[in-house]
């Protein structure tokens, strides 16, 4: 299983101070079958807790989800900022992770050469 993160949601996990570890983490659960909300598409929702504290009062993200094989953070937010990913934005996201789940791997290897994909490796 390779785990990806956007050059976007790279920036949010910077000012978020949000850890590959806790990246990882979620994408571990989520490989247990422990997924906080299907959002369709190959999307799904997953906490992620704050520094110190549980899940449930820290962030949301979106990942871009294929079953053992591919997983690319592509959307986040603190969850006292943002109530849910709207009809529209889910839309647009969807796009995005079908475009990324469907690239091969020297596609994906283009995109971490050029600044647009960070693997995470834990």
């Amino acid at each position: 299983m390779r785990v990806f993160k956007t050059k976007v949601f790279r920036r949010f996990q910077r000012q978020e101070g949000l850890t590959d570890a806790a990246l990882a983490e979620a994408v571990l659960r989520a490989e247990d079958g422990l997924v906080d909300a299907d959002l369709g598409r190959r999307l799904i929702k997953q906490r992620v807790a704050r520094q110190g504290r549980g899940r449930s009062g820290g962030y949301r993200t979106v990942i871009a989800y294929r079953v053992g094989a591919r997983a690319v953070f592509i959307y986040g937010f603190a969850k006292n900022a943002q109530a849910n990913v709207s009809t529209s934005d889910l839309k647009e996201l969807a796009a995005t992770g079908g475009l990324l789940l469907g690239l091969d791997e020297d596609a994906i290897d283009t995109l971490i050469i050029e600044g647009e994909l960070w693997e995470i490796t834990t």
